[in-house]
């Protein structure tokens, strides 16, 4: 079979998408041959597109000319830009019902006391302040895996995947506002994660984020061990406390063991970075196909990144299941729209200096390829940055495009599992969270297959459709969720993923 070089997504669209570099001369549509290189991944035009005209891809608006585009042309920052134009949020327009399976998928998962199901089984210490981050990683190493010695100070205890220490910047030195709120909901979140079967706490004692307020805000009492290093006395005294208090842990944490339960239990976040032009054709498409069999299971998928949303977000409140949900997501973009004027900056700043190299162009081209993960079931929630997940289904969460701050807001939720479409070649982990990697196309598949988990770049090929690789996503998520390590997981990633969005001033 013979595979075209380029790529139609849409039938109205007036770019197509280059399979791999083509030289001029190189037959693209009807009567249209390329008149120079086109990158792998980039745009070319197959039709006249006069100046200020909008240029189409996915069937909807990524841009509008800013000079004269001539059939054959490359299309990208040379000339397109952004331009304002009308939305229809026709609140609630595509809600469609979603049956679930009559027989739900199940995986291996551990049951807390509580009922509810984790993936993995850490040993978490958190911090209340950057000034002790050092003391609970000092901690932590003390029973650090090694990936490529194969050491193993938890060797007696394999029900236990680790003891992660996640660290921060801040925590003081801000306004005790919506900027110590927000750090408080996000490790208020993490202590309260599933997949940690014990939590502590490490502070300085001075500091802003007092682990006394954090505890009565988030209503931690009796969920976790707290110290401070200035009442404890000093770094070796609280590096011996926290040592013992791991070593006391350990036998119990070991304890769990795994059983069948359905994937109900199962909130996955949905993340990517280091996009390129196949992003929004192969990955982001196939973890959609994916994510609907997941909440069609009855699980939950979480969509975020709201600065990689906008543009695109009249696809969503079409979605909603009430109008106040629809509304709630249009209000986040308004926000951004007034933060990134306040901070002197832009929505278009995104898409990133690699993501143009690879093919995309402007924010809308890289919204309307970044929400394919979430599928096409409705959108049932909305909810601001670390906020708990409470409900099934497809839910949005307010998060910014950085990939560590976004999941870390996602994990802070409730994500049990992470699953990363990659373009460029993103190496990322997100304790304690395993992370499953999906890349775009087979040459950067290749070039890294060491910390990637799938290779999307088959549907770029024609050997799979974006169903038959969705498919084969959703079963490895269930094995994921199993047990079985993810390429991330074996170098040890994600401690030093963690990273909670800052707000407001340093003072």
């Amino acid at each position: 079979m013979t595979i075209s070089p380029v790529i139609r997504l849409h039938p109205d669209d007036g770019v197509l998408i280059a399979r791999a570099s083509l030289p001029p001369g190189t037959l693209v549509a009807d009567g249209v041959t390329t008149v120079e290189r086109i990158p792998s991944g980039h745009k070319v035009a197959i039709r006249p597109i006069a100046v200020g005209e909008p240029v189409i891809r996915y069937g909807q608006i990524i841009g509008f000319a800013t000079v004269p585009i001539a059939p054959g042309q490359h299309v990208h920052v040379q000339n397109i830009g952004m331009g304002d134009f009308a939305k229809d949020y026709a609140y609630c327009a595509d809600v469609k019902p979603t049956p679930n399976f009559d027989l739900p998928a199940t995986f291996e998962g551990i049951r807390r006391p509580d009922g509810r199901v984790a993936t993995r089984n850490y040993i978490g210490i958190l911090t209340s302040v950057n000034c002790s981050a050092h003391v609970a990683s000092l901690v932590a190493d003390v029973f650090k895996k090694n990936p490529f010695t194969g050491d193993n100070p938890l060797a007696d205890f394999p029900n236990v995947d680790g003891v992660v220490a996640l660290t921060h910047k801040t925590g003081c030195g801000m306004t005790q506002n919506e900027p110590l709120a927000l750090l408080r909901r996000t490790l208020g979140g993490y202590a309260r994660h599933v997949n940690f079967s014990h939590v502590i706490v490490l502070g300085l004692g001075c500091e802003v984020n007092q682990i006394g307020g954090l505890m009565e805000e988030q209503k931690l009492a009796g969920r976790l061990r707290a110290m401070d290093i200035q009442e404890v006395g000093g770094t070796r005294k609280t590096v011996e406390a926290g040592i013992a208090f791991v070593r006391e842990a350990l036998a119990d944490s070991n304890k769990v063991s795994r059983e069948s339960v359905p994937v109900s239990e199962l909130t996955v976040a949905l993340q990517c970075g280091g996009s390129d032009g196949y992003s929004g054709v192969s990955a982001n498409p196939a973890l959609g196909a994916a994510s609907d069999l997941i909440v069609r299971h009855g699980g939950t998928v979480i969509l975020s990144e709201t600065p990689e949303t906008y543009g695109a977000e009249h696809l969503l409140t079409r979605r909603a299941v009430s109008r106040e949900v629809g509304e709630k997501l249009v209000d986040l973009m308004r926000w951004w729209d007034e933060y990134t004027a306040r901070e002197g900056a832009e929505m278009n700043a995104n898409p990133s200096p690699g993501n143009k190299a690879g093919g995309l162009t402007t924010i809308l081209e890289k919204s309307l390829g970044a929400m394919a993960k979430a599928g096409t079931t409705n959108l049932v929630e909305v909810l601001r940055y670390a906020e708990p997940i409470t409900k099934k289904g497809f839910v949005f969460m307010d998060t910014p495009g950085y990939d560590p701050v976004a999941a870390t807001g996602q994990v802070a939720g409730g994500a049990n599992l992470v699953c990363f479409t990659t373009g460029r070649g993103s190496v990322f982990g997100c304790k304690p969270a395993p992370s499953i990697k999906l890349a775009t196309n087979t040459p950067m598949y290749k070039r890294m297959e060491d910390d990637m988990d799938v290779n999307c770049g088959t549907i770029l090929e024609g050997e799979e459709s974006v169903e038959q690789c969705g498919q084969r996503i959703f079963d490895l998520i269930l094995k994921t969720a199993s047990g079985q390590p993810t390429k991330s997981e074996s170098f040890d990633f994600g401690g030093a993923e963690f990273a909670p969005w800052v707000l407001g001033a340093t003072m």
